[in-house]
């Protein structure tokens, strides 16, 4: 397959002046490397497009691609991961990973709570501040975590998110919603263990990949996986591969994320993320359709070097499963279809 990758890469935003926090998210060259690498050892023929400005430009000069391989976050918005996928559903071409209604709802922390609360699955209580007001019907107990709604990667998130009282709420929840411009999920603090559950497939072909236990060391940032025991994460974090036998919540947050996963739609691959209450139980935190692959420093690929497997595999995994797509929409659309004149990439340029 003719397979065109999107991506945003780091080195380009800082390089316009986008800040270190801004551009957490996007990727390293190596990561772009190391994919597009696997996908040719797959037999692939590769096409690097990059962001969503330049997908537009190559699509409005006719390119076209068999598949497009899509690890773009996107810079502006709530919905902002949604942007490459509904640019390449205009245009029917099949990408990796989930669609746009998945992507803008995952990346909004509190509409994938309100959603996985009403498929009985277990996610702690929360609030969301908006305006001053909101904090004046907090009725939550302390402590809570206070964390931008949409945003990864731990941006917004330091030692001060661990919230004790009213006055230091407010405090914080002025900063997140000045600096990130968005409302704020104030969430009941969990004290227990932190896992990241990795997902491999789309719908009933989905299965558990496996669970990293997230470990802060003893000179991180104190209870919270913030920006900065992230961005420091080789020497403030341990990642600890646990089995499911003979742990009982990690056997039971496996359960759920692979239940969050089908109610969602999540599709191809990704990670599904916890925290254990006061009495063990795990509590989903968020649900991420879009997970890093960088091949040593993303959980993902971790989780699968940790059961043995090689990257290249585990790339091929995520295209098998985005090309079972691919053949259910040829099955729909035919030479006989009228809508495959608007297809056609030569009668689409002006």
């Amino acid at each position: 397959m003719n397979v065109g990758l999107t991506y945003d890469l780091r080195s380009e935003y800082l390089a316009a002046g986008y800040g270190e926090e801004e551009t957490a998210e996007f990727d390293q060259i190596g990561t772009i490397d190391a994919l597009d690498e696997a996908l040719r050892q797959l037999g692939h023929v590769t096409d690097r497009i990059g962001h969503a400005q330049q997908l537009i430009e190559r699509l409005a000069g006719g390119d076209r691609w068999d598949l497009v391989f899509n690890i773009c976050e996107g810079l502006f918005g709530l919905a902002r991961e949604a942007q490459v996928p509904a640019i390449l559903d205009v245009y029917e071409i099949p990408y990796t990973f989930a669609d746009p209604a998945v992507m803008a709802l995952c990346l909004h922390k509190g509409w994938t709570k309100t959603l996985v609360r009403a498929a009985g699955l277990p996610t702690p209580d929360w609030h969301a501040v908006r305006e001053w007001a909101d904090l004046e019907r907090f009725a939550l107990p302390f402590p809570v975590i206070a964390k931008p709604v949409a945003e990864g990667t731990g941006k917004g998130i330091d030692a001060a998110s661990k919230v004790g009282d009213h006055g230091a709420l407010r405090t914080v929840c002025g900063r997140l919603l000045e600096q990130f411009d968005q409302p704020v999920l104030v969430e009941r603090f969990l004290p227990g263990r932190e896992f990241t559950v990795g997902i491999l497939g789309t719908g009933d072909a989905a299965e558990v990949l496996g669970t990293l236990e997230i470990v802060l060391q003893s000179d991180a940032e104190p209870d919270v996986y913030s920006y900065i025991n992230k961005e420091r994460c080789e020497e403030l974090v341990d990642y600890r591969f646990v089995p499911a036998a003979g742990d009982e919540p990690v056997a039971r947050a496996e359960q759920i994320a692979l239940a969050a996963w089908r109610a969602v739609g999540g599709r191809d691959g990704g990670r599904v993320d916890f925290r254990c209450d006061e009495n063990g139980q795990p509590q989903l935190i968020e649900i991420n359709p879009l997970a890093g692959l960088h091949p040593t420093h993303s959980d993902l690929p971790m989780l699968w070097t940790a059961i043995g497997g090689e990257y290249v595999d585990l790339i091929g995994r995520i295209v098998a499963s985005a090309k079972l797509r691919i053949a259910d929409r040829g099955s729909r659309i035919g030479p006989d279809n009228p809508r495959s004149e608007i297809r056609n990439p030569k009668l689409c340029r002006s």
